[in-house]
């Protein structure tokens, strides 16, 4: 072969060689790439996986001790364990007369008609029952106390008595009259596995945290009209039953609301007790209402027109009122309007054995 023609040859087959080496490190190239690829999806996934499981995790924990918690709320004592006829009839009668008041005792009701035809259950959630809904958990266990609203140690009669003439804005009963030993002889009854002068867990209402800016009306307006209007109307007057008895839902303020002394008057009061329990079906467990909310909607409530009571002889010793209470005199500097609406936290810092 003439030696031209030799080297043509190896050329080519140089050639040849080199797009094949060249081929070989293309096709290494993309399989090396696809498997970086391949193996960067997959520990996206695994730390995809660790930050779901992180964050079903906490909420789980959270659940977990939220349960725990609620398993230690008070339960009433139950009515249908009572063996003796006589009490069980007594108890059931109290319980009815708490859930249905002015069944019997409202402007309609066939007992007597004294009071403004709202139930002890429109503040008292549950005939007195609910975990933060002003229950009565711990009302026998803690009565009778000394209550620095009166100056005086007060029984369950007048206990109740000052709700018939405050939160119903009507007129007590006899102590000795078949209403009054029933609604006493019920409210004994559920709390009796509470031993004395001690304090039921989740009684009563929640004390809320305190706001760092004082309670705002004007927003608690939009909020209201937005929350709260369905059940209760824009005007707050809440909505009648069709016998005419009694409300299903009450009314905030107006003619037939709880009184200027009543002590859901207090805005604290009042919003602790609906971040627990409205909007209708709130719960501890699932709360609908921010701090925040709560606060606001109590304020626009509170501004509201309402029956006056006559509270002159209320806190003899002013030093010992509530920081929240919202009419003077006061023992300290700060005004009516901050002592009503805050915000709180500079009179609570003034007064730290309250």
């Amino acid at each position: 072969m003439i030696p031209e023609k030799i080297n043509e040859v190896h050329f080519q087959n140089l050639v040849k060689k080199l797009g094949y080496l060249f081929l070989a490190f293309l096709i290494l190239t993309l399989v090396l790439f696809a498997f970086l690829l391949f193996f960067s999806s997959i520990s996206a996934c695994f730390k995809n996986t660790n930050v779901v499981q992180k964050e079903l995790y906490v909420p789980i924990e959270k659940d977990s001790t939220l349960e725990i918690e609620i398993a230690k709320f008070w339960k009433p004592a139950m009515i249908d364990t009572i063996t003796d006829p006589t009490l069980k009839k007594q108890v059931e009668y109290g319980q009815e007369l708490i859930a249905h008041t002015a069944k019997y005792l409202g402007p309609n009701g066939s007992v007597k008609k004294i009071t403004n035809g709202m139930n002890c259950n429109n503040c008292h959630l549950d005939a007195g029952t609910k975990p933060w809904g002003n229950n009565y958990g711990s009302v026998y266990s803690m009565y009778p106390k000394m209550r620095a609203r009166s100056g005086q140690v007060e029984n369950l009669y007048k206990r109740i008595s000052d709700c018939m003439e405050r939160s119903l804005n009507g007129q007590n009963i006899d102590e000795d009259s078949k209403e009054m030993k029933a609604m006493i002889a019920y409210i004994e009854y559920i709390g009796k596995n509470v031993p004395k002068g001690q304090e039921a867990i989740a009684s009563g209402i929640y004390n809320l945290e305190y706001l760092e800016r004082a309670a705002d009306p004007i927003k608690g307006k939009q909020l209201y009209e937005v929350l709260c209007s369905k059940c209760h109307m824009v005007n707050g007057q809440g909505i009648l039953a069709q016998d005419k008895k009694e409300y299903i839902y009450p009314p905030l303020w107006g003619n037939n609301s709880f009184n200027q002394g009543a002590g859901l008057y207090r805005i604290s009061r009042f919003a602790g007790y609906i971040k627990y329990n409205m909007p209708k079906g709130a719960t501890y467990r699932n709360p609908q209402l921010s701090n925040e909310e709560a606060w606001d909607i109590a304020a626009y409530v509170e501004t509201q027109a309402r029956p006056i009571k006559d509270y002159s002889q209320d806190w003899p010793d002013i030093s010992k009122k509530p920081i929240d209470h919202p009419f003077g005199p006061f023992s300290d500097k700060f005004t009516e309007k901050q002592h009503k609406f805050g915000p709180f936290k500079p009179i609570r810092k003034a007064h730290p054995n309250k």
